[in-house]
């Protein structure tokens, strides 16, 4: 057959791809991360990852309209460039990482973080939004390129320097959702160098597209009535839930 017909991996993929489209509607962007990894349970990394990006990218042209012109320009002059360098350095070492160890070094990333916050909110009043910083938000940027083309996995690292700076919630979201269309249109260039673009994997994707503008609309109606505290909150735990599957994926699977 010319795509997958295991049911487990439909089983897996269906709530895969609709969480993920929330995610790119702009509501609760740490979601992004659980596509590959429910993928990966019933295929080989490199085939979910081939998988997603097509889909990935379907779901940006949905995201890209709705929120065009909308993020934080300044924050973009930053980020852009940096996650091209990632992207790059990804592609050229796709094959020399094993998955199990970009896995475990995102989610363990993603937990540190979130344990800071954690910390902070329990002793002291919140802290007061971060400042504008071009160094910390390009390698922030290039870490999440680089994770992004291993393993679809670049919202942790963007989070570590996005959620701090407290921009108003719809310029993050547009901000987030933009940054990840241009990277995962600039990753089909190494995916199909790498031949991560069979037949096999884009006629599968193909199968699954019907959900993908589903998920982004969904998302962006979310975003648009959900309150502020409860957004962050379903951030945050969204965060939580991706960090400790990556690493019990990455060190003990």
């Amino acid at each position: 057959m010319p795509f997958i017909i295991d049911p487990w991996f439909y089983v897996l993929a269906i709530p895969a791809v609709l969480i993920t489209g929330i995610s790119k509607g702009g509501f609760a962007g740490g979601a992004g991360n659980m596509m590959m990894p429910l993928m990966a349970l019933s295929v080989p990394a490199p085939v979910a990852a081939g998988i997603a990006l097509p889909l990935l990218c379907a779901m940006d042209i949905s995201g890209l309209r709705a929120w065009w012109g909308k993020w934080d320009k300044r924050e973009m002059r930053v980020l852009v460039p940096g996650a091209l360098v990632g992207i790059l350095a990804g592609g050229f070492t796709f094959t020399l990482f094993s998955d199990h160890a970009i896995k475990a070094m995102v989610g363990l990333t993603t937990l540190v973080f979130l344990g800071r916050t954690l910390w902070l909110a329990r002793h002291r009043q919140p802290p007061p939004a971060a400042p504008h910083d071009p160094v910390k938000g390009a390698i922030c940027a290039a870490a999440s390129g680089f994770t992004s083309t291993i393993a679809h996995a670049g919202s942790p690292p963007l989070a570590i320097y996005m959620y701090p700076r407290r921009l108003e919630r719809q310029v993050m979201a547009a901000t987030s959702v933009v940054f990840f269309g241009i990277v995962n249109y600039v990753k089909l260039i190494p995916y199909f160098l790498l031949g991560n673009l069979s037949v096999a994997n884009l006629s599968t994707a193909l199968v699954l597209l019907p959900l993908a503008p589903a998920g982004v609309y969904l998302g962006i109606w979310l975003q648009k009535h959900v309150p502020d505290a409860l957004f962050y909150r379903v951030l945050y735990a969204l965060l939580l839930v991706t960090g400790v599957k990556l690493t019990w994926d990455g060190v003990f699977a």
